[in-house]
């Protein structure tokens, strides 16, 4: 079971597998932005839909915030727009 949380303290959101972390999506907090700059789930985890959930993650927290979210991640870049 893949499991995402959101770890404000360090600005992105994990996937873990059990206790093994498989991805992230990393942002940098502007002001009343935050903004993705990395996007990356392992290899072995591809093609099922993660990277989208980290994103989405991310956005989701955004909200609670009261941030705006943008992306120079491109991957995270289609997703907010």
């Amino acid at each position: 079971m893949i499991k995402i949380e959101f770890d404000k303290e360090n600005n992105k959101s994990v996937a873990y597998d059990n206790n093994t972390q498989i991805g992230e999506c990393v942002f940098i907090e502007e002001e009343a932005n935050w903004n993705i700059t990395h996007t990356e789930v392992s290899n072995l985890y591809q093609g099922q839909g993660i990277a989208r959930r980290l994103v989405e993650c991310v956005i989701e927290n955004a909200k609670k915030y009261n941030k705006k979210v943008i992306a120079d991640c491109s991957y995270a870049k289609r997703i907010v727009e």
